[in-house]
């Protein structure tokens, strides 16, 4: 019998999570993209929103790319 839910590896789990992070990204271009000249403050909490699921769907990709071994250190250059 096969499966209908097969066991998903954890490079398809970085696949889905570099997805949902660009779709929060896309909806937030959207947003700015829409945004009047004039921000209300549903405009202000909508904005405030984007940006925690962006934080939070990269925060999934980056655990995700740790789990297949596409650990980063920093991106920051050496001072020194």
């Amino acid at each position: 019998m096969t499966d209908l839910y097969p066991p998903t590896g954890d490079r398809e789990l970085l696949h889905q999570a570099a997805a949902a992070h660009t779709a929060a990204i896309r909806e937030t271009e959207a947003f700015l993209r829409r945004l009047p000249d004039v921000p209300d403050p549903a405009d202000v909490a909508e904005y405030a929103n984007l940006l925690s699921r962006e934080e939070r769907t990269r925060g999934e990709r980056d655990a995700a790319a740790d789990a297949v071994g596409l650990t980063i250190g920093s991106l920051e250059p050496d001072q020194g």
